[in-house]
């Protein structure tokens, strides 16, 4: 079993897209600059958005932190929406979720203008990902793709399986790992909570994506002998032995796994560097998308 270390990958694709600001610089071009709206006080949502600010500075990216309260109205966040499309400042933004209850986030996520989604979230964007046309993809689907690409794992005429049907992850990644591509060229099945079989399933597969956020919910004995395993899942789980009483645990029961593996993503260093990494280059296209 080898890890694929998402944080290691996502350092070498961040030192490229950074000598590209460099080269950028130097020819007197406008510097990429990525805003981001966070909407009330989820812990989890302030440390990831954090950490995209820190990338934004690692690579040479202007950026923007924009908070608001909870209590935001929804005609509140979508009046702002509609200033950071005409603001020419800003190349791409995102608006972190989950939002509070009362906002509408396809309504949100539909009023961003698809050339500064840089989360790869409308359907204007999602369709053109369909058809092979150039676009932003979705951040965590891309950076799975590079993850594989980067670490040279073979995926043409594999069975890759997909958990998880989501519109951020799920659905775009099997259609990703379908396409005439590499790393693509799989068989894809994809399956989800009405799955019947999906033990079955998951046990034929070259290739398993997990998606489904349900604290280890893959097991041994859903993995193929020498299967790669990329575990998207990302929660948090009570722990009394940390100080913080609390651990980051995947979909995947990874210490049941591993020894099954040929290849695995730890939770956390696995999938969430990429997804970062992946909007930082989302931002860079953007700047062409003009």
């Amino acid at each position: 079993m080898e890890l694929l270390d998402g944080k290691a990958t996502a350092e070498a694709l961040k030192q490229d897209i950074a000598a590209k600001v460099d080269e950028i610089k130097a020819a007197g071009g406008k510097v990429p600059h990525l805003a981001a709206v966070l909407v009330g006080n989820d812990g989890g949502s302030k440390t990831y958005v954090n950490n995209k600010v820190l990338a934004c500075e690692r690579v040479g990216f202007d950026s923007t932190l924009i908070e608001l309260p909870e209590e935001t109205s929804e005609e509140e966040l979508l009046a702002l929406v509609e200033k950071l499309n005409n603001d020419d400042k800003i190349d791409g933004f995102i608006v972190q979720v989950p939002l509070p209850d009362h906002i509408d986030e396809d309504k949100v996520t539909q009023t961003i203008h698809p050339r500064k989604d840089v989360d790869g979230f409308h359907p204007e964007n999602l369709g053109r990902m369909m058809l092979g046309l150039p676009t932003h993809i979705s951040a965590t689907p891309n950076g799975i793709v590079e993850l594989l690409k980067r670490n040279n794992i073979e995926t043409s005429g594999k069975h890759c399986v997909v958990v998880g049907r989501s519109n951020i992850v799920g659905t775009p990644m099997s259609i990703l790992m379908s396409r005439n591509a590499n790393p693509g060229n799989c068989t894809v099945t994809m399956v989800h909570s009405r799955t019947t079989n999906m033990k079955e399933i998951c046990a034929s597969a070259d290739i398993l994506i997990v998606a489904i956020g349900k604290p280890e919910f893959v097991t041994a004995d859903m993995v193929k002998q020498g299967a790669v395993v990329i575990d998207v899942g990302t929660t948090r789980v009570p722990d009394d032995s940390r100080e913080r009483g609390w651990r980051l645990t995947g979909d995947v029961d990874f210490d049941g796994v591993k020894d099954k593996c040929s290849y695995i993503t730890p939770v956390p260093g696995g999938v969430g560097p990429m997804t970062i990494a992946s909007l930082m280059q989302n931002t860079l296209n953007a700047i062409s998308m003009k």
